[in-house]
């Protein structure tokens, strides 16, 4: 599914239509009523780890300054002032109404967060499938045949047209009403609010460092293959206990997972590609024949995990699942 670095692109594509009223609907989705959205306004759109949410407000009602005050200004100049952030642009976006709000990137907590509506809730929460996306005035189109041998277009979940004659449309997304944001941003890796200390805690636990870093309780936003990449670049095997790590190999692992999201955010804004280096590789940057397993806690979901025995040694079997250290 798509991890922290899309779905914050996802939320730039939308963030232009804040304060329109939406004029039209369609989409698939069987679990939302998309009838409920029509002549409804988009109030605000925020980004928590892997999840977007929009917020709306029925047309005649006041939409004040929240519209367009909805980032913390401390969050858009840590943007403006990275020195990554200087050239981005955003190929294929919508341009946004100013540069500034290019660089806005809402971060709330729960008492930040506008007022919902009573009821059913005011905010839509949005959460991909593997393959979700948003697009922004245009349509995905079919890049291959399916088993079939037919071109069909992927369908959307969702469609909203907009009083200015844009539109946004979502793809393969888990859709429901909530009250307000359900998000922590001292977890979040790409927030300024990260907290860095809660992080490094929850790295020291036993557990194989793999099972903690996709633990969205303490990395909102870090998914699979961020986890593949970072373990790779600190030179970690994925099933190393993070209690026989040293205190600098954690910070050093801490500093990968910000530096190589924050990375390929800016890379996405400037419609650039993500290059992995092991991430469903065959062989490692130096050459080394790559393993491939399936990890994950006893009970939890299971991800494929891809690491070099030469670039990343184990330290010692871990026992938290079933499978062993591959030698």
């Amino acid at each position: 599914m798509p991890e922290g670095p899309s779905v914050r692109k996802f939320q730039l594509l939308t963030s232009p239509f804040v304060g329109q009223v939406v004029v039209k609907v369609g989409g698939s989705s069987q679990k939302l009523n998309v009838n409920d959205l029509n002549a409804l306004r988009l109030q605000d759109s925020q980004v928590h780890g892997k999840n977007l949410y929009l917020a709306f407000v029925a047309a005649e009602g006041p939409l004040g300054a929240a519209a367009g005050e909805t980032a913390p200004q401390r969050e858009a100049d840590c943007w403006a002032h990275c020195p990554a952030q200087g050239q981005q642009g955003q190929a294929g976006a919508p341009q946004p109404r100013c540069q500034h709000e290019e660089l806005q990137q809402p971060q709330h907590s729960r008492s930040e967060a506008p007022e919902a509506a009573e009821g059913r809730g005011s905010w839509l929460r949005i959460h991909f499938g593997m393959f979700g996306s948003v697009r922004a005035n245009e349509f995905s189109r079919a890049s291959r045949a399916n088993k079939r041998g037919d071109w069909k277009d992927p369908v959307p979940r969702l469609v909203l047209h907009f009083g200015s004659g844009g539109f946004l449309v979502f793809y393969n997304c888990r859709m429901l009403w909530c009250s307000s944001p359900r998000a922590d941003p001292a977890s979040d890796i790409l927030s300024v609010e990260f907290h860095r200390g809660r992080a490094l805690r929850a790295l020291c636990a036993p557990d194989p460092i793999c099972y903690t870093l996709l633990d969205q309780r303490h990395f909102s936003g870090l998914g699979n293959i961020i986890k593949n990449e970072i373990l790779y670049l600190a030179r970690i095997h994925p099933l190393t206990p993070g209690s026989l790590l040293a205190p600098s190999d954690l910070e050093h692992l801490l500093d990968r997972a910000i530096q190589f999201s924050s990375e390929w955010l800016h890379n996405k804004l400037r419609g650039q590609g993500l290059h992995p280096q092991v991430y469903q590789k065959e062989q490692c940057p130096l050459g080394h024949p790559l393993r491939k397993g399936t990890f994950g806690p006893s009970g939890g979901f299971k991800r494929l995990t891809w690491w070099c025995p030469q670039c990343q040694p184990a330290v010692l079997p871990g026992d938290g699942d079933s499978s062993p250290v591959p030698e």
